[in-house]
């Protein structure tokens, strides 16, 4: 019986709320908290609608250190879920130490200046939380996540070495919609038009921003689809954490029309991350951007098809090679019926509530700054098919 502290009120928000709720034996109490309270306040309306869970709602700046201490002193909660932006992880995790609260987040911080991702500004806090005696469980959403537990696992039960690793991430869903992204838009575009990056033989190769391709048929009907390759944190984990591993790589689809759409927002200036001069004011092209595009939550009714994403991994097992696929495939319309979003939203809110139940039932509960593969994948893979996104396991 533990109280859980959840921050955040977007797609992401939601879903984690409403998985959380639907395990009251592990999540006696949840707590919402943002910026925007009404947005707390509509989540945790359909959360009672839905299981009859009252969830308390909370104001809190995230970005502010001595706020988030303040909350959490006056609710008191066994650990603190961050769903917020990737930009407050680090005052989030300076709250924790503050207050002795374990830690858990679904992405690496990114400074709001430059659009960089990576852990080094996390890891630095591993003697800090080893000394407190706190845990802190870093990217447990689907990949970052998920996808790290395939690999620990794949790494348990099929290989003795792994040495080359695939993340291809399918979004076969359609909205309708001209341009919109399915998480946060500031976030999904700065991830985008950033360089490519993947690891070969002992280290990192940069590409330009989508400049590499492939088509991948993907299983049960999706059929092929075309990927890009790009930079994503989970690399930079994976490769110290995997044994034997000699090329990571991560790839995502995209539609023409969303590339096309992208092109010319990037051309015109709109996503730029350097503040700029407008009547007087100085604005952000890529925050406003985000203010006139719609809400990524608001998709949720809309979206139709399904989501797949896996790892596709070749290694060494008893002196011979071996080659697995191990996947995933998520329907937004069945998400929606189940909580309310569409399946981009579900498919990070569930690794967060899994992560958060390992933690809050000691099966993973170490001192300390840790990624997903770090820990014993086997209980969280049974969790992913019990609470609704079961894998599948292909020898290639």
């Amino acid at each position: 019986m533990s109280h859980v502290l959840i921050i955040g009120a977007g797609g992401v928000g939601s879903v984690v709320v409403h998985k959380c709720a639907q395990l009251p034996e592990v999540f006696s109490k949840i707590t919402l908290a943002s910026r925007t309270i009404s947005k707390c306040e509509a989540i945790a309306a359909q959360v009672l609608e839905r299981t009859g869970v009252q969830v308390a709602v909370e104001q809190v700046d995230a970005d502010k250190v001595a706020e988030t201490v303040a909350l959490i002193k006056r609710v008191k909660p066994d650990l603190l879920l961050n769903v917020a932006l990737p930009y407050q992880d680090l005052a989030l995790m300076d709250a924790c130490l503050a207050t002795g609260i374990d830690y858990l987040d679904t992405a690496n911080y990114e400074p709001p200046d430059v659009a960089k991702f990576e852990y080094k500004w996390q890891w630095a806090y591993r003697e800090r939380f080893e000394q407190a005696g706190l845990c802190a469980l870093l990217g447990s959403g689907f990949d970052p996540g998920v996808t790290n537990v395939y690999c620990a696992w794949a790494q348990k039960h099929h290989f003795d070495e792994i040495h080359t690793l695939d993340i291809i991430d399918c979004n076969a869903g359609d909205h309708g919609q001209a341009f919109a992204t399915n998480f946060n838009p500031e976030i999904n575009i700065r991830e985008i038009t950033q360089r490519g990056r993947y690891w070969e033989h002992g280290e990192w190769v940069e590409t330009d921003p989508l400049s590499w391709s492939m088509t991948y048929d993907f299983p049960e009907g999706i059929g092929p689809r075309k990927c890009f390759l790009m930079y994503h944190e989970e690399l930079e984990s994976l490769v110290q954490n995997i044994r034997g591993l000699k090329r990571a790589r991560f790839w995502m689809t995209f539609s023409e029309n969303y590339l096309t759409h992208l092109r010319v927002l990037e051309n015109v200036g709109m996503t730029r991350i350097d503040p700029i001069t407008y009547q007087g004011n100085e604005i952000v092209p890529i925050q406003f951007l985000k203010a006139v595009l719609p809400e990524p939550a608001s998709l949720g009714p809309l979206t139709k098809g399904r989501t797949c994403i896996g790892c596709v991994l070749r290694g060494i097992k008893d002196g011979k090679e071996k080659q697995i696929y191990i996947y995933n495939i998520c329907s937004h319309e069945e998400a929606f019926r189940e909580v309310g979003s569409q399946a981009i939203s579900y498919t990070t809110g569930v690794p967060a509530m899994i992560g958060a139940k390992m933690m809050l039932q000691g099966l993973w509960k170490r001192p300390g700054v840790w990624n997903m593969e770090e820990f014993d994948p086997d209980p969280f893979m049974e969790d992913l098919n019990r609470y609704g996104l079961p894998w599948t396991v292909v020898e290639l």
